[in-house]
């Protein structure tokens, strides 16, 4: 089965870059440019995998993870946040709010990939020990 990514970013050379890749990968991908839309949007297309930006122009991508990490429908899909916050701690705040993923901008194409597969594996591995239990 597909797996299914929704990209939440309000730049739009990096949504698309994003987007081009993961579906030149094979997956399905939900691009997101309106940070007030990513919540209502991860509710209908329910993915596999949200990547954040969390410097959104109307919202905080923080805000944001906090909120799908908090609704008993969403809390288990992992978020990857993709930022230019690269400064002392902000890892960590961003990993505090709830997101499983990192990653400073500009994003090389092979780690970017490398993550979003081991986040997407980490989940599948998740699923299938709940459902053994």
């Amino acid at each position: 089965m597909t797996k299914r990514i929704l990209v939440v970013e309000d730049n739009d050379l990096n949504r698309k870059l994003f987007c081009d890749v993961l579906r030149a990968s094979g997956f399905e991908v939900e691009p997101v440019a309106d940070g007030h839309a990513a919540i209502e949007r991860t509710r209908d297309f329910m993915p596999d995998l949200v990547i954040m930006d969390i410097q959104l122009q109307d919202v905080s991508g923080l805000d944001l993870i906090a909120e799908i990490k908090r609704d008993p429908a969403l809390r288990d899909i992992p978020v990857l946040a993709v930022t230019a916050y690269a400064g002392k701690g902000d890892e960590e705040r961003i990993r505090d709010a709830g997101a499983e993923g990192y990653l400073a901008k500009p994003v090389s194409i092979g780690p970017f990939m490398t993550t979003v597969k081991t986040l997407l594996d980490d989940r599948t591995n998740v699923s299938a020990r709940q459902a053994i239990a």
